[in-house]
Formats: C-alpha cells, structure tokens, sequence
C-alpha cells in the first residue's frame, strides 16, 4: 500500500471533473439563493451533504491520488470508477437536488424537472432491475482485455468521468427521492431487483480477487515506479477486493431505504383503506372479485 505521505501528496487536473464540478456548484448555490428569496428554510444538512460529501469526494476521486494513479493502478482505477457509479452519487442524493429544483423554479421550471425525469432513458435507468444489470455489464468489462484500454486510453477516460457520475446520479437519486408514489407491492418487487444486485454485482469482484492470472493482459510493470507499487497479480487482487466491497456496502443504504419507503407505503394504504366507508369497501370488493355492479348475496 502506498504511504501517507504519498496519498496525500498526489493531485493531477482533470478538466472534465472540473466542469462537471463548476457545473453542480452553480447550479445547487443557484437554487440555494432562489430558496432564500422564496422564504424557503433549506436543511444546512442538505447543503452540507451535497458540497462537502458528494462534490468533496467526486473531487478527491479526479484531482487526488485516484485520479492521478489510474492509469497505472488497477485498484486506484476500480476504487475512482465504483465510487463515481456508487458511493458519490449515493453522497449527492443526501443533497436533494431534485426537491430544490422542484422548489425552487417555480410551476414552468418544476414542469421541465418532471419531463426530464419522466423521459423514457430515465425512467429505465431509474428501475433498480436496470441498475443491477449495468453495474454487472460494466464490472464484467472489468475482467477482460479491454480493462488495459480503459485504464490507460486518455479519451476513454473523458468519458468514463463525464458519463458514469452521471449514470450512476440518474440509478441512484430518483430512488432516493421520488418513492413516495409507489405502492407497497411495487417496492416488494424493487427490493428483490436490490437484493438481486447485492448478490450479482460481488460476481465480478470476486473473480477478479480469485484468478491466478492477470485478466486486462499487462502482466509488467512499465517504467520507473514507485518502490510501493505491488505486482500485476496483487494489483488485480486489490482491485478485486475493492469492487467487491464497494459494490456490497453502498447497496446496504438502498436496502435500508426500502425497508423505510415500504413501511410509510403500508401505513399509508392502511390508512385509506381505514378512510373508506363500508359502501366503499364494498364496492371494491366487488371490483376486485369481477362482480362489477351486482350485489355480493
């Protein structure tokens, strides 16, 4: 493992991050300053969550010493692009974007944030079915030739910086945020595809910690580097065993969400039902049994 002395002392620009940074900041401090003019008390916690935790580790992650030894470490490769899939979105959803931005701008604007949500792309993204088989698809990628590529290819870079975050925002936030719709049965469902994802996205990890032989090709260790830098396998191994871990402790916050989301779901549905009147219960039970209009007797 690499020294303090070197974990601290790393950095590198990645001008891709820094837009995505720029971008994030003006347009959450944008929505921070509408608040305050519409009278809006927003949680400093909030705040607190999606600069300091969210955008403070998406920028640890680009500038320091992930950012700058992905190219020549598996495992700082595989801990900057986990996160940016898992844990940075995860940290940003505490923010709550999404409820700023339906606050804050107004009949017009919150109309453009529900279409935008409301759109094909994002809707698929959002199915927790869909987010355990991209996550599986791409840690898959993980363990073949093309790892090398990914890791050391400038281009392939841009777009793993510029499109995962993403990605993983879209999977991540909208479950986070917009749960309050959804009935107890189609949470049950939900948390079966979660738990489906615990279980799949250890696959790839721990094929990668397990294989005696080293998958992306580059079995050699180019150039002068540091004395602490570990061998090809160890290096695999590593990065096996962060995948591994990341991918199963950020799931465990989803789990627990959907336990929370089912049990308010369920208490509310109760509730209604404890609403009706009894010519209301029966009418239902006649819709539900297909009696339509006839009378039970």
């Amino acid at each position: 493992m690499p020294p303090l002395d070197a974990v601290l002392g790393a950095w590198s620009m990645n001008w891709p991050a820094l837009v995505i940074l720029i971008a994030a900041v003006v347009l959450y401090s944008k929505g921070l300053i509408a608040a305050k003019r519409r009278d809006i008390r927003w949680p400093l916690w909030n705040s607190f969550a999606f600069f300091f935790l969210g955008l403070g580790s998406f920028a640890a992650l680009s500038f320091g010493f992930p950012g700058t030894y992905s190219h020549d470490l598996r495992w700082a490769f595989t801990l900057k692009v986990t996160s940016y899939l898992f844990v940075v979105p995860l940290l940003i959803g505490l923010g709550k974007p999404l409820t700023l931005a339906r606050q804050t701008l107004g009949p017009v604007g919150a109309a453009r944030v529900e279409a935008v949500l409301g759109h094909r792309l994002v809707r698929m993204l959002s199915n927790t079915l869909v987010a355990a088989l991209l996550g599986l698809a791409m840690f898959t990628v993980f363990l073949t030739p093309f790892f090398y590529v990914l890791r050391t290819n400038p281009a392939a870079d841009v777009i793993l910086t510029l499109l995962v975050p993403v990605m993983g925002l879209l999977m991540t936030v909208p479950i986070m945020e917009d749960g309050a719709g959804r009935t107890s049965s189609l949470i049950v469902v939900e948390f079966i595809f979660v738990f489906i994802e615990l279980l799949a996205d250890a696959v790839p990890g721990v094929l990668m910690r397990l294989s005696p032989g080293i998958l992306d090709g580059a079995t050699s260790v180019l150039g002068n580097q540091p004395g602490w830098f570990p061998s090809p396998l160890r290096d695999q191994q590593l990065a096996g065993d962060l995948m591994w871990f990341l991918a199963e402790i950020v799931d465990l916050p989803l789990i627990i969400l959907m336990f929370v989301r089912f049990s308010r779901s369920d208490k509310h549905e109760a509730k209604s039902f404890d609403d009706l009147s009894d010519e209301e219960i029966e009418a239902l039970n006649r819709a539900h049994l297909g009696q339509g209009g006839r009378s039970l007797d």
